[in-house]
């Protein structure tokens, strides 16, 4: 009886799905003939949930009689050319696996968009918890388990920095070199073709971030959405991570940016209201790092010269604010009819700020 009471904690710890969104639904007797036809085995009948978490692609639970899996697919509408790559996001997942285990098990990947409207993949169900905006209302962590839990994330980024991506065979995923000057002009030319009237031209920033690149690089495989919301923890000792989620804008890139961008998703206590009004991870925890505390964890265990951070800082905000903006431009032109979008606009007055701010600060 205590086992039964003891898994039945641990599975109302887990992240669940919910109702598919109107607008959003798949066709599941279509899908699930397919399926049939590919993963050996597969029996239904299959329910089909989606993961509320998210703006970008979307994500459901695929509940079959003898399986748990995921399908990821790009969202309806406009959407830049190089973002929800769902092909490549499948095989940067399948060359990881071997050599970095918080990858989930890639299962297949369906380049005909006929099935469900979209391409797709589909992967194992990692069964954990997510940290989402809050820790599970069950789920209550010591200061002390906290700090554990937030150097272990910071610790799993710096093991996927450290991945010998020549022994891996992942030099062929990306150019690589000339990395960190490919993105200041692709964010900037991503949020020039995304902006709407009602936001900031952006252009004193994306001056700044020209002449203040650094003038070298270091490159690695890096993650670019490396947040506590992309993270799995093990539901009976919630301070170990178990998987690494979304890996839509992984690349070979200059691990400082990397840090940047998780930055910029990085509310702690003390922040004013309206960035504790965006927060979407457990990052305000008492116990948890601050900014400067993950800048000079990183920088000490990767032998970085932490110095100067403010070209990362701001790279990592002002790419956000794109980020935000690409969201929000799919809203303003009807593309999607999802509500929580609907202010995206004035995040992205409130990020160009936040930029301003620290490139004052230098």
């Amino acid at each position: 009886m205590q086992q039964e009471q003891h898994v039945q904690q641990e599975q109302a710890l887990e992240d669940k799905a919910g109702q598919v969104r109107p607008g959003e639904e798949l066709p599941e007797a279509e899908l699930l003939a397919y399926l049939q036809q590919h993963l050996e085995g597969l029996t239904g009948p299959m329910q089909v949930t989606q993961f509320s978490g998210g703006a970008s692609n979307w994500t459901y639970r695929l509940a079959c009689a003898n399986a748990d899996l995921i399908l990821r697919r790009p969202p309806a509408g406009t959407k830049a050319k190089s973002a929800h790559d769902m092909g490549r996001e499948f095989r940067i997942q399948q060359a990881l696996k071997s050599v970095y285990p918080y990858v989930p098990k890639m299962r297949h990947y369906c380049a005909d968009e006929s099935i469900i409207g979209a391409d797709f993949y589909i992967m194992d169900r990692l069964h954990g918890i997510i940290p989402r905006k809050n820790m599970p209302r069950n789920l209550e962590l010591s200061t002390a388990q906290t700090r554990t839990l937030c150097q272990r994330a910071l610790d799993c980024l710096i093991e996927l920095h450290q991945v010998d991506i020549h022994a891996a065979g992942l030099t062929d995923l990306a150019k690589g070199e000339g990395y960190t000057e490919r993105q200041v002009s692709g964010w900037s030319e991503r949020y020039r073709r995304a902006k709407t009237w009602n936001v900031p031209s952006g252009k004193g920033i994306m001056r700044w971030l020209a002449e203040h690149m650094p003038t070298t690089e270091t490159i690695c495989m890096t993650h670019n959405d490396f947040r506590f919301d992309n993270l799995v923890l093990d539901s009976q000792e919630p301070t170990n991570i178990i998987g690494v989620l979304d890996w839509e804008l992984a690349t070979l890139g200059n691990p400082l940016m990397d840090i940047g961008n998780s930055l910029a998703y990085w509310i702690q206590a003390d922040d004013d209201a309206i960035a504790r009004s965006t927060r979407r991870q457990p990052t305000h925890l008492p116990g948890m790092f601050t900014r400067q505390q993950v800048v000079d964890y990183y920088c000490d265990k990767m032998q970085f010269d932490a110095s100067d951070f403010a070209f990362y800082e701001v790279f990592g905000l002002f790419r956000l604010s794109v980020i935000a903006q690409q969201i929000y431009y799919r809203y303003h032109h009807g593309q999607t009819r999802n509500p929580a979008f609907k202010n995206f606009w004035f995040l992205v007055n409130y990020l160009h700020w936040r930029c301003r701010k620290r490139m004052k600060q230098g």
